[in-house]
């Protein structure tokens, strides 16, 4: 069974110093393990992990056996320094670069989310990986895949497009299939934050509140936050807070952890030189809101030079250098990890709530929109908003069980 986390969870998303994650094709244990030393070093408690899909199951019918070794052995070496895991199944989308099989493209193009044949070679990979790491007591649990559904929709050039039901009825397999292979643990699904903010998008908040363990967050102020509101902003700095909060509108049990599971300091939009001011603040807010899991930094190591054709931002985002000594704001992370490791994550309630009318749209929700801007504006004047939708504006019972005694409107936002 999963294990009780003893407060609140730090970690870092683990990009390999040496090769990004085409660390596959040569896994060297000992670079991984030197990598994993360095994380450690920081007083971290997890990682999340990436296999590449491709790499792992090459064909619909051939899972293989080395590759999967290779994760567990991964993980144990993760487990040999304290360090729990966290494994992501379909990759999928990473850091611009798509990672599908060759048996969903092409001659072979298939919809990746209603194909019968597809579908169920993917929920025989997830169940697999989550097989083979089932008895690992550092094994946390699975994550579908990192932000599948970028391949639902605009802006993908090329989309497999569903509707929400298709979407939701997709998640549920391959929830269940993490589920059949290592029972109990903490199995997730993420999404980027079309699924907040674009109208029309067929990945759901509420299949982000309502499905899988936790709620799970990625949060980017490349988004059109930090080009709004500048790099101190508290709109910038609270984004993480927003999406923290945002989510609890949607979610039916007030209790629902929520897992900040991807958050960074893009350049040039946060500046090196701002990145540990930011990492603070974007912290110290998410810190401030009830329900918090935990918190898992993107990214680990900086990406190499040596590898051609990153968006710029990608290259600097670690909290670590690709020689593996602490940037900055990496010393910030390690910093409030220590101070939160034996402390009871309590913050007070947030007691004054801002309405949400969803008939106005997902776009509402976005930077620019009238709701985001709303909450940002009550942030800076010193409150600390929730939210909660309207439909639910005057459910006693709702309202009583999140600790909600004041309702604001848009309208009454100054």
């Amino acid at each position: 069974m999963q294990r009780a986390p003893r407060t609140l969870r730090f970690g870092v998303n683990y990009t390999p110093a040496r090769g990004w994650f085409h660390h596959w094709l040569d896994f060297d244990l000992g670079e991984a393990g030197a990598d994993l030393d360095s994380i450690a070093a920081l007083g971290l408690d997890h990682v999340r992990v990436f296999p590449l899909w491709p790499l792992f199951q090459p064909n619909r019918t051939l899972i293989r056996p080395r590759a999967v070794e290779q994760l567990v052995s991964l993980a144990d070496a993760a487990a040999a320094r304290g360090l729990d895991v966290v494994v992501d199944g379909l990759q999928g989308h990473l850091s611009s670069f798509d990672f599908l099989p060759a048996w969903t493209r092409t001659w072979h193009r298939r919809n990746l989310f209603t194909d019968p044949e597809v579908v169920a070679g993917q929920e025989e990979y997830l169940r697999t990986l989550a097989a083979a790491l089932a008895d690992r007591p550092n094994f946390l649990g699975m994550t579908v895949g990192n932000e599948v559904d970028q391949f639902s929709g605009p802006p993908h050039p090329d989309p497999d497009r569903i509707t929400p039901e298709q979407a939701g009825h997709w998640l549920e397999r391959m929830l269940a299939a993490c589920e059949r292979g290592a029972p109990g643990r903490l199995h997730v699904h993420a999404a980027y934050d079309a699924a907040w903010y674009r109208d029309g998008h067929p990945f759901t908040p509420a299949h982000a509140a309502r499905l899988g363990a936790a709620t799970v967050l990625h949060s980017w102020v490349f988004n059109g936050t930090a080009q709004r509101h500048g790099p101190t902003g508290t709109a910038t700095e609270q984004h993480a807070a927003y999406l923290i909060e945002l989510s609890k509108a949607w979610a039916p049990d007030p209790r629902r952890p929520v897992w900040l599971q991807e958050v960074g300091a893009p350049a040039p939009l946060i500046a090196p030189e701002r990145a540990a001011r930011f990492t603070g603040a974007t912290l110290a807010a998410a810190l401030d809101c009830p329900g918090l899991w935990g918190v898992t930094w993107w990214c680990s190591h900086d990406v190499s030079r040596e590898l051609a054709d990153f968006p710029e931002l990608e290259y600097g985002l670690g909290v670590l250098t690709n020689d593996r000594r602490t940037k900055p704001a990496g010393t910030v992370l390690a910093r409030v990890a220590a101070a939160w490791r034996d402390r009871e994550h309590r913050p007070p309630v947030r007691s004054s709530a801002l309405v949400l009318d969803e008939a106005q749209g997902r776009s509402a929700c976005a930077p620019g929109g009238t709701f985001f801007e709303a909450w940002a504006s009550l942030t800076a004047q010193g409150a600390r908003p929730a939210v909660i939708l309207a439909d639910h504006a005057e459910d006693a019972a709702r309202l009583s069980a999140r600790g909600i005694t004041e309702v604001l409107r848009v309208q009454d936002v100054r």
